[in-house]
C-alpha cells in the first residue's frame, strides 16, 4: 500500500486574480489610514443592511434637509493646498470633509455617500485634483463639484458650504442639498429668518420680505 501526501485543492485562478487585484487597490491607496480601514470594515460588515433600508425608505437623514439655517462653526485654523479634514457639521452626527485643491479653492462636502450611506474618504493623488471616494461599492465623486463620476451613486454629494476669514480660519456656515449650488442652499435655509444676510447674497425675493411695509396715518 503506498502512501501519499494529501495535495491542497488546485486553486481558482478566477479567485486568485481577485485576490491580487484587491491587493494593489489597497496597496495603491497609500493615503488611507488603518482607522479608515477599520471604519470600512465595520460599515460594511455592520451597517449596510440598514442603511439600505434606510434609503429604500427615504428615511435617511441627509446633509441640508433642514428648513433652518445651522449655526456658523470653525472647523480649522487654516487648510493648505492639497490637504483635506474631517469634521462633523451641521449636527454631531453629520460626517463631513473639507478640501483644499492645488489651485486654493476651498470645498465643503457630506462625508456620506449617496448611495448606501458608507464613508466617503478623500484621495489626493488620484486624478488631477484628487477626488472623494467610497470603497464600499466603488463610488467616485469629483472633489471640485461633488458631482458622481464612477459608480452607483444617484447623486452627487450635499455640500457643506465653507468661508475663509481673513485670519485664515476657515468656517461652515450652511449645507446645501445635492444638486443644489451654495447659494442655494443658503437662500432656501435663510428664509425669513435673516433678510439682511438674504439680501447681501442677492436671494430671490429678498428685498421684498426685508422691507417693512409702510404704515398709512389718517389725519
Amino acid at each position: 500500500m503506498s502512501v501519499t501526501d494529501p495535495q491542497p485543492p488546485a486553486s481558482d485562478p478566477r479567485s486568485d486574480a481577485a485576490q491580487e487585484a484587491l491587493h494593489d487597490r489597497i496597496a495603491a491607496d497609500s493615503l488611507t489610514t488603518r482607522r479608515d480601514y477599520l471604519r470600512i470594515v465595520a460599515t460594511v460588515s455592520g451597517g449596510l443592511a440598514v442603511g439600505g433600508v434606510a434609503v429604500a425608505s427615504g428615511i435617511l437623514h441627509r446633509h441640508g434637509d433642514s428648513d433652518g439655517p445651522p449655526e456658523a462653526k470653525k472647523i480649522a485654523d487654516g487648510i493648505l493646498p492639497g490637504e483635506s479634514l474631517a469634521f462633523r457639521y451641521p449636527g454631531s452626527e453629520d460626517r463631513a470633509v473639507a478640501v483644499r485643491l492645488e489651485d486654493g479653492t476651498l470645498a465643503g462636502y457630506s462625508a456620506v455617500c449617496t448611495h448606501l450611506a458608507c464613508a466617503v474618504l478623500w484621495r489626493k493623488e488620484r486624478g488631477s485634483e484628487g477626488e472623494l471616494y467610497c470603497p464600499c461599492h466603488e463610488g467616485v465623486f469629483d472633489a471640485r463639484t461633488g458631482e458622481v463620476t464612477a459608480g452607483p451613486p444617484p447623486r452627487g454629494l450635499p455640500k457643506v458650504v465653507l468661508v475663509e476669514e481673513a485670519d485664515g480660519s476657515v468656517w461652515a456656515i450652511g449645507t446645501a442639498r445635492s444638486g443644489e449650488s451654495a447659494r442655494e442652499g443658503l437662500c432656501r435655509q435663510l428664509g425669513d429668518d435673516r433678510p439682511e444676510l438674504a439680501d447681501r447674497l442677492g436671494c430671490p425675493g429678498a428685498s421684498a420680505r426685508g422691507t417693512a411695509p409702510e404704515r398709512s396715518e389718517r389725519t
